[in-house]
């Protein structure tokens, strides 16, 4: 079980506000500020984000993201709304998808320094 991620950024204060208004599109909060990190979270903070000043954006084709599961369709389609307002890039519109064992609906974004997050929601089993 996971129980945080942590993603690099060149511009601590401009990526935590952008990703204060992402993450806030899914009910997190910006819940720890420190000097090189901030925290957001829903009642702990569970995405970190770490102050890199010298970083260089990552390659489009990493191949790593990290995924978000939300409640339900209209949460994926305002965590993608609220990225691409933010000034992020669409790596994979809104849609439906099909993983290796179900369906599932799904919106993948990159942030400045190449970060790619998913918001994603699955059908629930009759």
């Amino acid at each position: 079980m996971i129980d945080h991620v942590s993603v690099a950024v060149s511009d601590l204060t401009v990526s935590a506000a952008a990703y204060e208004h992402v993450l806030g599109a899914l009910g997190l909060k910006r819940l720890v500020d420190r000097p090189a990190t901030a925290g957001f979270g829903k009642a702990y903070p569970e995405f970190w984000l770490n102050a890199r000043p010298g970083m260089v954006p990552l390659p489009p084709e990493t191949g790593i993201h990290i995924c978000l599961r939300v409640a339900d369709q209209d949460a994926v389609d305002a965590f993608h709304a609220a990225a691409i307002a933010a000034g992020w890039t669409d790596a994979g519109a809104p849609g439906p998808r099909h993983a290796a064992m179900t369906l599932y609906y799904a919106a993948f974004v990159q942030d400045p320094d190449g970060n790619k997050l998913e918001a994603a929601t699955f059908p629930r089993k009759a």
